[in-house]
């Protein structure tokens, strides 16, 4: 890790440290301490970590945002921090500004579409947009017939629907039927849905990583802390095991996430494609991490008995979370019937070639 990484990850680190505590977050009466914790993330630069300097971000390297994004995990972030990098690297794509306040981005599901008409004016429903009742806007990637198109759009002007996930934060269905875009641009070469898509997939990664690291450090200090049978049940062989096992599937979710995070790193300040490589990384990231969430929480929960399912207890804060965003911008089902299709279509021949290059 570089100077300017552990700068990143600490300031962070400290900015969720004073304002986000998951234990002062569960004993607090309303949502009032979200905006200091806004404003202060955006403040340091970290909402548009991916925002370079001249379009008024922080221009930090892809791996960076990355960390920033696992740090926001370790501490269940409820606001939409991934949401806006995610739009401000999407905007920034066509060099268009980024908005203050916080942002999200659409489509997220990789079958549906949102279209461009011919009087510039957009039109389709998404479901599933994380925050969408939260922000200003919204960074949409849409079609001009076969054409990829950039468009930011005030939240304000789509129609919302109420609702929330399963970790309780906002997850809305967003109509844009006659939304005239603030800026819409053509998306340039290798930017589109499906780039957006794993854009996605591996920011949720990085995020799970961080939050199933947490769920271990939570998980062995209650085992040190519960007395059972005269004793605390971490010193028990059978929960010895458990916790290990949840140890290797932490350290499998951040080796993954960090192995599709340099993965774009490399590809992106080279100005490459999101090419089958790339897929390769994200898909394998998504599906890794993905089983390794629901592995994890039903350890964690098992490590802790009927209390951690309570709202009182920080756990489920962090299990939720994993839950939700294990689903978000495709399952690990869904990437693999990709991967698989991917390798098939290739042939037998081309799978060993592009493991090894990795």
């Amino acid at each position: 890790m570089s100077d300017s990484d552990n700068i990143i990850v600490d300031t962070t680190t400290r900015i969720f440290q004073d304002l986000c505590d998951p234990q002062t977050v569960n004993n607090a009466a309303d949502d009032s301490w979200k905006q200091p914790l806004w404003d202060a993330l955006e403040e340091s630069g970290l909402t548009l970590a991916w925002v370079s300097d001249e379009l008024g971000g922080a221009g930090v390297d892809v791996t960076d945002g990355f960390d920033i994004l696992r740090v926001s995990g370790a501490f269940a972030s409820p606001v939409p921090l991934c949401e806006t990098l995610l739009a401000g690297w999407l905007l920034s794509r066509i060099d268009a500004q980024s908005p203050t306040g916080p942002m999200t981005v659409a489509p997220q599901r990789a079958d549906e579409r949102v279209s461009v008409g011919a009087d510039g004016a957009l039109s389709g429903t998404v479901r599933q947009i994380p925050f969408a009742a939260d922000v200003g806007h919204i960074a949409v990637l849409a079609h001009n017939g076969d054409t990829p198109m950039i468009a930011l759009v005030a939240a304000s002007a789509c129609g919302i629907t109420e609702g929330v996930s399963i970790a309780g934060d906002s997850q809305n269905t967003v109509t844009f039927d006659g939304v005239t875009p603030l800026e819409i641009k053509p998306a340039p070469d290798g930017v589109d849905a499906r780039a957006l898509h794993m854009m996605g997939a591996a920011a949720r990664s990085s995020q799970m990583a961080g939050a199933l690291e947490s769920a271990l450090q939570i998980s062995v200090a209650y085992a040190q802390e519960r007395v059972a049978f005269g004793r605390p049940i971490g010193k028990f062989q059978a929960v010895q095991h458990n916790l290990a096992e949840l140890g290797c599937e932490a350290a499998a979710s951040a080796a993954a996430s960090s192995s599709a995070a340099d993965a774009l790193q490399t590809a992106l300040s080279d100005g490459g494609a999101f090419g089958q490589d790339i897929f390769l990384e994200v898909a394998a990231a998504k599906i890794r991490v993905g089983e390794a969430a629901g592995k994890g929480a039903a350890i964690a929960h098992q490590a802790h008995g009927a209390i951690g399912f309570t709202k009182e207890h920080i756990l489920n804060r962090f299990t939720r979370r994993l839950w939700a965003w294990r689903d978000d911008f495709g399952g690990e089902s869904a990437w693999a019937v990709e991967l698989g299709a991917m390798i098939a279509e290739n042939g037998a021949d081309e799978l060993w070639p592009l493991l090894a290059s990795r």
